[in-house]
């Protein structure tokens, strides 16, 4: 049964479905993002999660559903689409354009242009309003970077994540979801990127993360949507439910009785439930 829409969410969805031929990505999906959260989404390879994230950012148009943005229904066919609305996708591969500097990856497909008639004429673009806006961005989520004219592809793995993270939260006045942010980053860069995402948190801009790595999940998220076979099969509070908990409400082994408790699976079959 599908749950209704909670006016309070910054972004929600309900009963979304996406089939590839036979297959079926998405069965039936809801989801809830509330204002200045970071809501986790975790499941196992090939539970959907990436293709509702997609569904969610625009990249994949839903064969059923619906998706709304602060309770007004919307339709996104491309991800421009959903940037339009304030969603902004940091995705695995960062897209970023190695050779250009930092200014001008946050603003790519988004340039300023100058107002005089060099701007209005030749196109040229203010490359100086582009910069002092970088920079004051990366100063308010606090990365360090030695020049905001410097190539990206001279930046470590973290500083890349970073200038990527805050393109997101430049523009993004509604929600930033984060596709395995932490996955290719050591250690120290880990905690750095962890530490950036709660700074957005701060600012009132919900996040949503998609992690494998349980103990970043349960560092950083106020929530936990836990995704299994194309659907939401609970969303818990890391507060109130174990790292185990978590990792057998995904794998299937464990499920969310009628009042909120946590069952076996097999004792309920046994149960007759």
């Amino acid at each position: 049964m599908t749950s209704p829409i909670s006016p309070q969410a910054t972004l929600s969805a309900r009963g979304l479905v996406k089939r590839y031929g036979r297959v079926t990505a998405i069965d039936g999906a809801d989801f809830d993002l509330y204002p200045g959260e970071v809501l986790a989404v975790v499941g196992d390879n090939g539970a959907g999660k990436s293709s509702l994230i997609k569904a969610l950012s625009g990249a994949v148009v839903p064969d059923e559903g619906e998706i709304q943005v602060d309770g007004e229904m919307v339709h996104f066919r491309t991800p421009i689409d959903a940037r339009k609305y304030g969603i902004e996708t940091v995705y695995q591969d960062l897209a970023v354009a190695p050779a250009l500097d930092i200014a001008s990856n946050m603003f790519l497909g988004r340039e300023k242009r100058r107002k005089d008639l060099f701007g209005q004429l030749f196109r040229k673009l203010d490359t100086t309003t582009m910069r002092a806006e970088a920079q004051r961005v990366l100063d308010e989520l606090g990365i360090q970077i030695k020049s905001i004219t410097q190539p990206v592809e001279t930046l470590s793995g973290g500083q890349r994540q970073g200038v990527a993270v805050a393109r997101a939260a430049a523009f993004g006045t509604k929600a930033v979801i984060m596709d395995e942010p932490t996955a290719a980053l050591g250690v120290a860069e880990s905690a750095k990127v962890l530490a950036l995402i709660e700074r957005i948190r701060d600012r009132g801009l919900p996040v949503v993360l998609i992690s494998h790595n349980m103990p970043h999940v349960f560092d950083i998220a106020d929530r936990i949507h836990v995704h299994r076979l194309g659907k939401r099969v609970a969303v818990v509070s890391p507060k109130t439910h174990t790292m185990n908990q978590v990792v057998g409400l995904l794998t299937g082994a464990l499920r969310l009785g009628e009042n909120g408790e946590i069952e076996e699976v097999e004792a309920a079959v046994r149960a007759g439930l």
